[in-house]
């Protein structure tokens, strides 16, 4: 039996699965195109709210989700050049840093990081675009269920109303995902115009995820363009502070990792970062 055709029987019984596990949307039809019903079932997964469901469930979804990423090709540190490769970089970690522009979800690193919202929870919008929707999406519902445990140890300690604060660093297992580790981090919301406090609070998005890096023993990360997107910090101000906070971390700790990597998604977050490591 053939690995697509495989993929297919797993992806109708999840459906199915999920279907039922939401009560509301048992009687839905799916259809039979293999895109449409990949698109439903990322929906139902992204609508899910934390709690137990079978375990051959998460089994199957398991196996799903692996054999999905390595269908879409996973990336290894190898495949990415450092700015001293790419560029000839003369940044004093130019051997060390990378920018690379694609899917973060494909890449196999001790860590990627997760622009997250305060709930923690993931992004509940059917097939949203942003990188908290992909990243749990990749994961699987156990990304979800961890960060809902954390974020309830929480509330117990500081109340029902406790919301994640921007600026720290909360690491998770990456679950399905090629990474080890999905570290998750609230930045700051640009609602009027930019600040010393918003910079202030990139910057410790920044510091933070290094830091846990070091506290973890994890060699290898791969940012995110935090706050730049739903949060509408400015690109290039966020740029400045992502490759100033990375080098003056590196000049304390550069024993400490192997390779960190600045994940772009647009072709103007790209040539920004390029244009600071070739400052």
């Amino acid at each position: 039996m053939g690995a697509d055709k495989k993929q297919e029987e797993r992806l109708d019984y999840l459906l199915h699965e999920f279907k039922e596990d939401s009560g509301r949307y048992r009687d839905l039809e799916t259809g039979k195109d293999y895109g449409e019903k990949r698109m439903l079932l990322r929906s139902l997964m992204n609508i899910r709210m934390p709690g137990k469901i079978n375990e051959n469930v998460v089994k199957v979804q398991d196996e799903f989700l692996t054999e999905e990423a390595r269908e879409k090709g996973i990336v290894e540190l190898t495949d990415i050049p450092t700015a001293a490769e790419q560029y000839g970089s003369s940044h004093p970690y130019a051997d060390k840093i990378s920018v690379w522009q694609g899917d973060i979800t494909r890449l196999r690193a001790g860590a990627i990081v997760n622009a997250a919202n305060s709930q923690m929870l993931g992004c509940f919008v059917p097939c949203h675009k942003c990188i908290d929707n992909a990243i749990h999406s990749a994961a699987g519902i156990e990304l979800r269920e961890a960060c809902s445990h954390y974020m309830n140890r929480r509330r117990m300690q500081y109340g029902a109303r406790y919301e994640e604060p921007t600026g720290q660093a909360v690491l998770t297992k990456g679950y399905n995902l090629p990474a080890d580790y999905v570290i998750h981090t609230v930045g700051p919301i640009v609602g009027g115009s930019l600040n010393q406090k918003l910079k202030d609070d990139l910057e410790s998005c920044y510091r933070n995820v290094l830091e846990c890096c070091v506290e973890h023993g994890i060699r290898s990360v791969a940012f995110c363009c935090i706050s730049t997107g739903e949060f509408h910090f400015p690109n290039d101000e966020a740029a400045k502070i992502a490759a100033d906070t990375v080098t003056g971390f590196l000049k304390e700790h550069d024993p400490d990792f192997d390779r960190i990597i600045f994940n772009v998604f647009k072709d103007v977050d790209r040539e920004l970062y390029e244009a600071e490591l070739k400052r």
